[in-house]
């Protein structure tokens, strides 16, 4: 027994080796970096596995490749947009978009995010109506079906989905679908064998080196993107289970925010999902004019703006987005988010926006799917009380919803939650959009639920108990690395 004393020694010493060499060497954020010291100091050996398995900062070389044709071709375009906004040049189709055209050039200019203004923009908020315009358009596909989600069940959503992309694969149209690796870890052999005999081609994101044991715990491709034959996408928050159609009792009703485009913005969706396909797969999706078709006319009007963002990326673009837009605004902002951790920054936006008069209100469900990440977020939305603002919890099932509005114009629709999560660690893609038809539905959309929730006002949040006092503390101790 003599030797134990020697063996803490051992273990506390090699901790603080590995806090130093590991921690202070990979991380930026010293929030972040304290964190991973408490786990370290802690929960020794056991938190060097997790630090393992959450930590590790992603290598900045390139991962996301395509050839050199496509990609000369997006940069021109970028550049000519550039070159417009310096010279004043640049051509909006509505008057009321001019004022948002610096959050415009900062799209442009730090994510390559082409505007288009020909779009036609369809919302759905409700998983069967979603999914059954998607079928819809699968059936009607002629040419390829593009796939990409972070959750794929072999449930009856997922052979429903099934059985439609094999029949169009019999068909002969090209059909790729994309799904997260640990996202889909439920995902039976049997589903993809049968896929893949019909003639579907399938590729996991950041697969495990062993099967089913996956240490990149972070680092997910947490994007939802459908592409049909180039004319037709979609993004938003919906992922393919029975769960987005409400057939979870534990949550009951699925509120989630889809968008259905139709313009050139297909062209940017395309090309996020052939650069994540051709990280995946071995067998490269080459350039070809059949995946760009020009449409006889234009769809619509709407301007949009797909901006990606993820751990390969120097800047945390969409939540750049999420901060101009929130900073922009005179009159009001609506956030509607199932996860609010956000950082000092973000935080710090949506305080002076508040104290500037700027009537800020902020809905979470009231159901958790991770009750850590809950705790973080009910500890968060407390500072937003004592500036102003307003705090409101959804009571009619799940809020999946990840949207923001601002003045009646802008807006942003897609993957990202307000947490470091998705603004560090995910590869996530937003769609923000100019336009107020679409913010008009989005405004009306967050007073609708607004009718089921609760406000959370300063004297409810004061009667919190000390253990529920206790979990917020620590969750938020730990929300830079949840």
């Amino acid at each position: 027994m003599e030797f134990i004393p020697y063996f803490v020694t051992v273990i506390i010493f090699l901790n603080v080796l590995l806090g130093f060499t590991i921690i202070f060497l990979e991380r930026r954020d010293a929030s972040a970096t304290w964190a991973w010291l408490m786990v370290l100091m802690f929960v020794p050996v056991a938190g060097f596995i997790i630090y393992l398995m959450f930590g590790r900062r992603l290598s900045r070389k390139e991962i996301f490749t395509w050839d050199k044709k496509a990609r000369l071709g997006l940069l021109a375009a970028v550049q000519e947009q550039l070159r417009a906004i310096d010279n004043d040049e640049f051509e909006l189709k509505h008057p009321e978009v001019a004022p948002h055209e610096d959050q415009i050039y900062m799209h442009l200019k730090n994510n390559d995010a082409v505007l288009s203004q020909d779009n036609k923009l369809d919302l759905y908020t409700d998983g069967e109506e979603k999914f059954q315009a998607l079928m819809q358009d699968i059936e009607k596909a002629q040419d390829h079906v593009h796939l990409l989600y972070y959750i794929l069940r072999h449930d009856n959503l997922g052979r429903r989905l099934g059985t439609v992309l094999r029949k169009k694969a019999e068909e002969g149209v090209s059909v790729k679908l994309l799904y997260d690796d640990m996202g889909s870890r439920l995902l039976s052999r049997s589903y993809i064998k049968e896929m893949k005999r019909a003639g579907v081609e399938m590729e996991s994101f950041f697969p495990p080196l062993i099967p089913k044991l996956n240490m990149k715990i972070n680092y997910r491709n947490h994007r939802k993107l459908a592409i049909i034959d180039g004319t037709v996408g979609y993004i938003g928050g919906f992922n393919i289970g029975d769960e987005y159609l409400g057939k979870d009792k534990k949550f009951g009703y699925w509120r989630d925010t889809h968008l259905r485009v139709r313009g050139s913005a297909v062209h940017n969706l395309q090309t996020r999902f052939i650069l994540d396909w051709n990280q995946a797969s071995k067998r490269d999706i080459l350039y070809d004019e059949r995946f760009y078709p020009l449409f006889e006319s234009e769809p619509g009007d709407s301007a949009v703006q797909i901006v990606s963002s993820g751990p390969d990326s120097e800047w945390e673009q969409i939540k750049h987005g999420y901060i101009k837009t929130i900073l922009s605004a005179k009159e009001y902002v609506y956030i509607q988010t199932p996860y609010f951790i956000p950082d000092d920054s973000l935080l710090d936006a949506l305080r002076v926006a508040s104290l500037s008069g700027v009537d800020v209100r902020v809905m979470i469900p009231n159901k958790p799917d991770h009750p850590f990440v809950y705790w973080a977020t009910y500890s968060n939305v407390g500072d937003l009380l004592w500036a102003g603002a307003k705090v409101y919890i959804y009571q009619n099932g799940f809020l999946h919803a990840k949207t923001i509005v601002a003045d009646g114009v802008v807006s942003s629709v897609g993957t990202a939650n307000i947490d470091v999560r998705s603004f560090r660690l995910n590869f996530e893609v937003n769609a923000f959009v100019y336009d107020t038809k679409l913010a008009g539905e989005l405004t009306d959309r967050f007073m609708d639920d607004s009718e089921l929730t609760t406000e959370l006002t300063h004297y409810l949040y004061e009667q919190r108990s000390v253990w529920i006092r206790f979990k917020e503390a620590i969750a938020r101790l730990l929300s830079p690395v949840l």
